[in-house]
């Protein structure tokens, strides 16, 4: 087992990417913290965790929210004494919407979740390894934040400032045993998609544009894996660093 005994914290975790991380890293023996505004999808995820002999105990967080974000740390702790590992999974799209139609409110509610939640988990993550001399950091971006348009005007320039933060992070603290690495996933079959209304169709026909030369789609146990890679001592001497998880999209 690649996390036997470590105690991990994974936003978003009621479905898609979080969910197959938490599961992944349970069935890997790490006790995790699977959090999610969607408590009733948590609960699933909990009991699909325990049925394959995981440990894993549910927190209802808005990670837009600082008293959220403290409580599922603390829950860590309280619960397991420690945290390892933070995965920073939580997302939210922007409807596409461009520069000119974004309102302040989307852009406001976009860098919230994308941006002001990861980063307050991270300083909240830091009390604990810098005590402990040591801590792994996974914030999942997106090609997004690699390129001009794969999205609207907001969700683009948080995922770039969250790929900055990642790196940020990753240098400042590295001499003292904290990683701090991102993923940027193409696309992946989760419902992210659900939270979307009122779609600009200027923005997402641009955004799109380059939709026909992807490969393929991902599952989104594929990206728990490369969650795993960063996760583990494999990638002991990763830090700082972005990887592209897209089947080659980008590539192109």
């Amino acid at each position: 087992m690649k996390l036997k005994n470590k105690v991990a914290v994974v936003t978003g975790s009621a479905s898609g990417m979080g969910r197959a991380i938490s599961r992944l890293f349970a069935e890997e023996g790490a006790m995790v913290i699977a959090s999610d505004v969607d408590l009733k999808g948590l609960e699933k995820v909990i009991e699909e965790i325990k049925n394959e002999g995981g440990n894993a105990i549910a927190v209802k967080c808005d990670v837009s929210k600082l008293t959220d974000i403290e409580n599922m740390i603390n829950t860590a702790v309280d619960n397991f004494g420690t945290l390892d590992i933070l995965v920073n999974n939580a997302g939210i799209l922007d409807n596409f919407l461009t520069a000119s139609e974004v309102t302040d409110e989307v852009w406001k509610k976009v860098f919230a979740v994308n941006l002001d939640g990861p980063m307050m988990a991270i300083r909240k993550a830091l009390e604990i390894f810098l005590k402990n001399g040591k801590g792994i950091i996974i914030n999942n971006a997106s090609i997004g934040g690699l390129r001009g348009s794969r999205a609207g005007a907001a969700y683009t320039a948080s995922k770039h400032a969250l790929i900055g933060l990642t790196k940020n992070v990753g240098f400042q603290f590295a001499a003292r045993g904290i990683r701090c690495n991102a993923i940027a996933p193409g696309a992946v079959k989760t419902n992210i998609f659900s939270g979307v209304s009122n779609i600009s169709e200027d923005g997402y026909k641009v955004a799109m544009s380059g939709a026909g030369i992807n490969p393929r789609n991902a599952e989104p146990e594929e990206i728990a894996e490369v969650a795993l890679f960063l996760a583990s001592d494999d990638s002991s001497f990763v830090n700082g660093a972005v990887i592209t998880a897209d089947g080659g999209w980008t590539a192109y």
